[in-house]
């Protein structure tokens, strides 16, 4: 069983047992967290589609913790002027075990 969630403008694709990366959030390592915005529920003979959203749906997660991502580098310059400036810029992230996927 799969389901298309959405969290913060981001969609994702989860099954149970999957550990996602998802956007930074204010959660304890170890405490559960509920995703409501569910999307898209998909098994292997049907499918239930929301509109926008399926009622009673949601996916349960476990926090393990955080993680960074890979470093972006931003470099600017003007041509014949001498200005240069190289800056670096890593995403944080919040890394989630699924655990359940209830609709």
């Amino acid at each position: 069983m799969y389901a298309i969630i959405r969290d913060r403008g981001m969609q994702y694709r989860v099954e149970e047992g999957q550990v996602v990366e998802l956007a930074l959030m204010d959660a304890e390592i170890g405490s559960q967290v509920e995703l409501g915005e569910v999307l898209m529920i998909g098994g292997s003979d049907k499918v239930t589609v929301g509109s926008p959203l399926v009622s009673g749906a949601k996916v349960v997660g476990k926090v393990l913790g955080t993680a960074k991502g890979d470093k972006i580098v931003v470099f600017k310059y003007k041509n014949k002027k001498r200005y240069r400036r190289r800056t670096g810029h890593r995403q944080q992230y919040t890394r989630v075990s699924i655990s359940q996927i209830v609709g």
